[in-house]
This record gives C-alpha cells, structure tokens and sequence, in this order.
C-alpha cells in the first residue's frame, strides 16, 4: 500500500489566495457513478414532491418521493442499507410505471414517455449500484 502525502501548507496557500476549490473536492466526490445515482434519486424525489399537490396528495406518490429522498442521501453517504432501498425503489417503480402505462400511455402521450424514461433509468440506476455494492458495504 503505496504512503501518500498531504501538503497542507500547498491547500491552505490556494484557499488564501482566492483559488477556488472545485465542487467535486467540497463534495468530496469519489465515484461518479454513485454520485449520478443518488442525483437522479434526489431528483426524482423533488419531482415527486412537486406532483404530490397537483395529483390531489396520492400516499403513494408521498411514499415513491420519500423513499427517493432517503435513498439519495443513503447513496451520497455510502451507506449499506441504502442498497436495500434501491432494490425497494425499483419494484415500486416497476408497478408504478407498468400501472400509470397500462392506464394513460393511449390518453396522454407525454406522460407516457416520461414514465418511460423514468423506468429505463431506474432499471440503469439499479443494476449499477447491484455492480458496485461493494463500495457501498465497505
């Protein structure tokens, strides 16, 4: 295991000087894989969150958007059991979209294409984070 140093004295000079520090180094972003993951997982929970009062306050639409929130600050943090709610989150995706398709694919097209590309990321988001369950379990 190779040592590695740290100059302090060669950080703290740029931060005094006024360099900026770029934003994958103030978010300490390691992978940017489940960096993306937990981006799409936040961003599916605003969304949801957003329909939430346009749909008339569905509980599952609070649940999916609740689930997500915490399934992105699981994968942000790295933490073990935000595998599990990822797996969750995929089968409730799955029922989600295959109901909201069989339902309004014929009597709202864009709907329908906005379910479909949230079940081709979720089915993506999904089988990366199963390839790299080891990053996250350490």
């Amino acid at each position: 295991m190779p040592i590695k140093f740290i100059n302090v004295a060669v950080d703290a000079l740029r931060l005094k000087a006024g360099l900026k520090m770029s934003i994958r180094s103030k978010l300490k972003i390691e992978n940017k894989g489940i960096f993306a993951t937990s981006v799409f997982y936040a961003v599916i929970g605003i969304i949801f969150l957003v329909l939430l009062p346009l749909t008339s306050f569905p509980p599952h639409i609070a649940v999916i958007a609740l689930f997500s929130l915490i399934a992105a600050y699981g994968m942000f943090r790295k933490r073990s059991w935000a595998i599990w709610l990822v797996v969750i989150l995929f089968f409730v995706a799955n029922t989600f979209s295959a109901y909201m398709l069989y339902y309004s694919l014929l009597k709202d097209y864009l709907l329908g294409l906005g379910v479909v590309v949230y079940l081709i990321l979720t089915w993506v988001f999904t089988a990366y984070v199963a390839t790299k369950r080891k990053n996250l379990e350490t």
